[in-house]
């Protein structure tokens, strides 16, 4: 009878943890397909924080020293930042929020980023599901070069870099998508469309 007793507190121990473990969201799409945007109307609608790890790399990048020239580098190739400094970035602005409701923006886009998510931080938090934005190449890359133009401050938003990083999302991205697809995580959502409707269809997802 004791024993049944302690077995019945330790479950609800467990499950407060699981109650108390932060809940996130992965958004994956091509580049321009409008991931930062639709994160900040969920954000402001759903009470979710929104973490770009496009922005935190920014950021990091924009300030002096050996990290900074290194990022830099990795994105005027059009190549993928280590997971390392990835992950490191986003678990200390997750921290930092305060909050327990995180959509993350731009990651994990490929299988080290995967795996080094699985190894530091899948069971710090819950994965709730994955949004999907699906957007035709050609589109993604007109709006891309538009954000440029108009002074998006991104040394990527060029045909250049950007011919690089849509073939690195075909290469490396997609089968992150098709991985989480397999156990049933995926929501796709239609991006070629106007923000507004883009954003009727997520809510109607939620």
């Amino acid at each position: 009878m004791r024993q049944n007793f302690v077995v019945q507190v330790c479950k609800h121990i467990f499950n407060m943890v699981d109650v108390l473990k932060p809940k996130v969201v992965f958004v994956l799409g091509r580049p321009g397909a409008g991931k930062g945007t639709q994160c900040a109307n969920i954000a402001k609608e759903f009470g979710f924080v929104h973490i770009s790890a496009g922005d935190l790399l920014r950021e990091e990048r924009s300030k002096p020293g050996k990290l900074g020239e290194l990022i830099d580098e990795y994105f005027r190739n059009g190549t993928i930042v280590p997971v390392e400094i990835t992950c490191k970035l986003i678990e200390t602005a997750m921290q930092n929020s305060g909050k327990q409701k995180f959509v993350i923006d731009g990651f994990p886009i490929d299988k080290d980023n995967l795996e080094g998510w699985n190894k530091v931080m899948a069971e710090k938090v819950e994965l709730l599901f994955v949004l999907f934005f699906d957007c035709p190449e050609d589109i993604c890359v007109q709006r891309c070069l538009k954000r440029g133009v108009h002074g998006s401050g991104r040394t990527d938003d060029n045909e250049e870099s950007l011919k690089k990083r849509m073939q690195t999302y075909l290469n490396v991205s997609m089968p992150i998508i098709e991985h989480f697809n397999k156990k049933e995580l995926v929501h796709r959502i239609n991006a070629d469309q106007e923000p507004k409707e883009v954003f009727g269809d997520i809510k109607l997802e939620g």
